[in-house]
């Protein structure tokens, strides 16, 4: 066969590391001459070599260069690098020895030698070993000796064995014995139940254990399947798990019910194992351990449901008032404006207006706290600047605090943008701040700043922590000078329905809504404090790598707009509702139509009239909002959805409900917000000509 070239980097091809540094080592100034030029009966064999998981070294020439594989390697232990190097170099302290061997290989004759005794030097000091290994001649394509090869086992630790093993035999018989009567006494002491058996289930012996537990004599027993004693409703699992330990596992532990001989149910944790032919089992039973944790179980089920009974009525007492409170804000100005108008006096209805509105927006922030501390609210997470929402909040924060508190705000500059709800926010300042005040009665200092903090990984929890992940956030933090919190206190700060207010005066939500919003949104909320020396709250709002957009959303316009080429589709099964927003779109210059059920919005949908926008309810009779919309979306590829809704669990899944191109408006909304929205949706257009 002719001597095929092999380049430097194509040989040796072994994987591994003494393969990878063969190929780099510097043969071109070694004498045996880079590696093109070896003769062919040195590269088959050196690739063989390096191939084999078996401990193996190759020498090769006069210069006796060693070769040697992966597995080779902890025999030489700590020696210094021997690729390359003259073997009776690498392995000189053994060398009177193994030299003879090796002088045989290179006259052509092989050598095989069992636990031949060695000194070696290969961590730093002479230690005694034992080598099993053979010299075997490599010849050349003339049949040449050129090298030799050694195979080699190290057996020091076998030799060892064997000697121990010689040391003790005397003594063996006597150790047995030992150990029999230690098992005996074992298998006639224990409590535990024990049991060996067949491979297919028949039981051979048991001990006093299974009497005692079972009420089973040993000769009612033994003979008699394990199944005869299994509990009739888990004898299909005893079957699979015999079929495991006789075919994939050796050792199982498993729980099972046995029957006592007086009819009981007994419950028995077991430790089965397999091996020798038969099944060796070791019970305990857990049946009044059982029975406790079920006990347990319905007594911690009972202080659950206590817990709830008391959440209630910590609900009722505050939330029912505030509730009610705010109805009687509603229902009052509605009864003024219809007697206003009866009477003529409708220049006098628009503060009355203002008030129903207030209460209203009161009631939907009440909602929206109760969905808050259980992380349900919907939020509309955008790049918002944390710098421009303080400068916007402080008039109402000035008029919120009173004359007695001093209110000073800073705001660092270069503040990052965070990626937060803008309401939310603004709602979470406005609490702090509010519970600021009342914490400070005869007056006080607060001060609410903003600066860019990076936190690290090992932040942790404590006291006042809700939870934060390293990262870079906002920190929003609102002092002040008053009471300050006690540790009990501060434990219990962000419990839903905690307050230390009279009832009528809080409703212990607070602080839980902000730290459902926090949570939710990615953030964290921190509480420094101690009595007597102020609180301060610290939010951090993650960072966003979008610019907050600089321009205010667009009032409501007073007066209706030029008619629109633009067709709406309106789908809300409340009819109050329905008729107030296409009301609004038609003031907007939209042509609406309005259907109040799924099956009725498919219905127009499917038929030939073009829609460019669809807004609709999530909750409705029949197909729900979002499967009008995919119809919609089929139907009218371009077509924009506005999904409205106010069940909580399914906006709080926004990014479930929500495909692309469609949008999220959450109930109770403004009739400002309505619009700013369909015009963000589908632009600002010219109006049509009229007709």
């Amino acid at each position: 066969m002719a001597d095929i070239p092999l380049d430097f980097q194509e040989f040796p091809r072994a994987p591994g590391l003494m393969s990878a540094k063969t190929r780099a080592f510097d043969w071109a100034s070694h004498p045996l001459g880079p590696i093109g030029s070896w003769p062919r009966a040195l590269r088959v064999v050196l690739e063989f070599m390096l191939s084999s998981h078996f401990p193996k070294c190759l020498v090769w020439g006069a210069h006796q260069t060693t070769f040697y594989n992966d597995a080779y390697q902890p025999i030489l232990g700590e020696k210094p690098e021997a690729l390359g190097r003259p073997f009776p170099e690498v392995w000189h302290e053994t060398w009177p020895q193994v030299g003879q061997i090796a002088e045989r290989a290179w006259a052509g004759e092989a050598t095989f030698m069992r636990d031949m005794p060695l000194t070696v030097t290969r961590h730093g000091f002479p230690e005694p070993a034992y080598f099993t290994f053979c010299f075997s001649p490599v010849r050349d394509e003339a049949g040449t000796v050129g090298g030799y090869a050694v195979t080699v086992i190290e057996t020091t630790q076998t030799h060892h064995a064997q000697q121990q093993l010689r040391a003790e035999a005397s003594s063996l018989e006597h150790q047995v014995a030992l150990r029999t009567a230690d098992r005996d006494r074992l298998w006639s002491m224990s409590d535990a139940l024990m049991i060996v058996a067949r491979e297919d289930g028949v039981i051979v012996a048991v001990n006093p254990g299974w009497t005692a537990a079972l009420g089973w004599r040993e000769a009612e027993t033994v003979g008699r399947h394990v199944r005869a004693f299994v509990f009739p409703g888990d004898a299909a699992e005893m079957d699979a798990e015999g079929t495991l330990l006789r075919t994939v596992i050796q050792r199982r532990q498993v729980h099972m019910r046995f029957m006592r001989r007086d009819g009981q149910v007994r419950g028995i944790a077991w430790s089965v194992v397999a091996a020798d032919g038969f099944i060796h089992a070791v019970g305990r039973d857990e049946t009044n351990e059982m029975e406790r944790t079920r006990q347990l179980a319905e007594a911690q089920e009972r202080l659950r449901q206590s817990q709830k009974m008391e959440a209630v009525g910590q609900l009722t007492g505050g939330i029912a008032h505030d509730f009610n409170n705010m109805l009687q804000g509603i229902v009052l100005p509605l009864q003024l404006m219809q007697r206003r108008l009866r009477q003529g006096r409708a220049d006098e209805v628009d503060g009355y207006i203002e008030a129903a509105l207030g209460s209203a927006r009161r009631a939907a922030s009440l909602t929206q706290r109760l969905l808050a501390f259980s992380r349900r609210q919907p939020l509309d997470m955008r790049p918002t600047d944390v710098g421009a929402v303080l400068e916007g909040l402080q008039a109402i924060l000035r008029s919120s605090c009173g004359e007695n508190t001093a209110l000073t705000t800073s705001i660092d500059h270069g503040l990052w943008s965070v990626r937060t709800d803008l309401h939310q926010l603004e709602n979470a300042i406005l609490n702090l701040a509010i519970n600021a005040r009342d914490a400070m009665p005869a007056g006080g200092a607060l001060h609410i700043g903003a600066a860019n903090a990076r936190v690290p990984v090992d932040h942790g929890m404590g006291d006042g922590r809700s939870g934060l992940q390293a990262g870079d956030y906002v920190r929003l933090s609102v002092a002040d000078t008053g009471t300050g919190m006690p540790a009990e206190v501060i434990e219990r700060a962000f419990d839903p329905f905690f307050t230390t207010k009279p009832i009528g005066l809080g409703t212990g939500l607070g602080l839980s809504m902000i730290y459902g919003y926090m949570r939710q949104s990615g953030g964290a909320v921190e509480i420094d404090s101690h009595s007597g020396q102020g609180t301060t709250v610290h939010l951090y709002l993650p960072r966003s790598e979008e610019e907050a957009p600089a321009e205010p959303p667009p009032a409501l316009a007073a007066s209706a707009q030029a008619r629109r080429r633009d067709a709406v589709l309106v789908v809300e099964d409340d009819a109050t509702v329905r008729a107030l927003v296409v009301e609004l779109l038609q003031d907007m210059g939209f042509q609406v139509m309005q259907a109040s059920t799924g099956t009725d919005a498919m219905a127009l949908l499917s038929g030939a009239l073009h829609f460019d926008l669809l807004i609709t309810d999530v909750g409705l009779p029949g197909p729900n909002g979002r499967q009008v919309a995919d119809l919609a979306r089929e139907r009218l590829p371009a077509i924009r959805v506005l999904l409205m809704t106010g069940y909580a669990e399914r906006a709080a899944m926004s990014q479930e409900l929500l495909g692309e191109g469609m949008e999220l408006l959450v109930k109770p909304f403004d009739a400002s917000a309505l619009v700013h929205k369909v015009q963000q949706m589908v632009g600002v257009d010219d109006p049509a000509p009229p007709a």
